[in-house]
């Protein structure tokens, strides 16, 4: 293999893996590194518990190996993939970073929703926002499923695409795979329960902090996109997101939100129930209209363009990067 061959192949990755992402998403029967990593995490904690008493410690501890563990399997993988061929390391690192994507599958889920609402199937739509939220569902009538729907894409385009592009363009697939074991560690015990009040403590920080940048960083890049598509507003984007950011209980996710309810001149957030309790949760976009059904198409559709811009921003840093 060429010398220029072996020096392009590795920042080809990137898009390679975000158009592998559009065009089939995540298939249900392919087998998925973040199920691995699900599974580390439920066999490690208990180790990890019996052998440090002090919990937040433990905590730290856990979420610290497994993060670094899980990066430098990755690196060895890919690199010794790279010096068995450079096509060899291109396909497995491109195949990784795919796995840490999903902008697909999130656009499906958002547009499976608007199709059941569309057709007047509210209790079948009711179901499916259920797997996608952590809110009660039970008394949503069509405006609030299609309002959890748009809050659930807005939410996730820095957790399930830009973070993801972030890390990979700054330290390739290791990094990307390090990202996603962060997020599925917060998903898993960065709970405020008796259990991980304290256990889970580090996991829940780690990803405020390696979500701190992605979050702020998408905010240009959703105006921009709204200044792409038909019928937005980017200056409201920005100004909501600039204003209303914090009004969030995470201290990253109202900013992606703020922008999208911006951008699509909404009122998102709110109070809503979580396990029979009435959470008081500030509105976000105050004084926009409510979310009506085509409000969900049109937030995939900028969630999408958002995705598409982050990855050409990363790919450019990326570039950048192996020069």
């Amino acid at each position: 293999m060429s010398a220029t061959l072996s020096t392009i192949l590795p920042w080809l990755a990137l898009p390679t893996a975000f158009a592998l992402d559009a065009m089939v998403g995540d298939p249900r029967w392919l087998p998925h590194p973040v199920r691995w990593m699900g599974r580390a995490i439920e066999v490690a904690e208990p180790f990890f518990r019996k052998h440090c008493k002090k919990e937040f410690v433990a905590g730290g501890l856990f979420a610290v190996s497994l993060i670094l563990g899980c990066w430098a399997l990755s690196a060895l993988i890919i690199g010794l993939a790279y010096r068995v061929h450079g096509l060899l390391g291109f396909m497995v690192e491109t195949v990784l970073l795919f796995y840490c994507l999903s902008a697909r599958s999130l656009s499906q889920a958002g547009m499976e929703i608007h199709q059941l609402l569309a057709s007047g199937e509210v209790d079948q739509a009711r179901t499916q926002v259920a797997m996608i939220v952590g809110r009660d569902v039970e008394r949503y009538q069509a405006d609030d499923i299609a309002r959890a729907t748009v809050e659930t894409v807005a939410e996730n385009v820095v957790d399930g695409v830009l973070s993801p592009l972030f890390f990979a363009a700054i330290g390739g697939a290791p990094l990307a795979l390090a990202y996603k074991m962060i997020n599925t560690l917060d998903s898993m015990v960065g709970y405020k329960n008796p259990r991980y009040l304290l256990f889970g403590r580090a996991a829940a920080r780690i990803d405020d902090v390696a979500n701190f940048l992605p979050a702020r960083l998408a905010v240009p890049i959703i105006a921009l996109a709204s200044l792409i598509l038909t019928g937005l507003s980017s200056r409201r984007a920005l100004v909501t997101a600039w204003h209303e950011g914090t009004h969030h209980a995470s201290p990253n996710a109202g900013y992606p939100e703020a922008a999208f309810a911006g951008a699509l001149g909404v009122q998102l957030n709110g109070p809503n129930f979580y396990h029979g309790v009435l959470v008081e949760k500030p509105f976000i976009g105050v004084g926009l209209g409510d979310v009506r059904l085509h409000h969900i198409e049109q937030a995939c559709l900028l969630m999408t363009t958002t995705a598409l811009l982050g990855c050409l921003a990363g790919w450019l840093v990326s570039l950048a990067c192996h020069m």
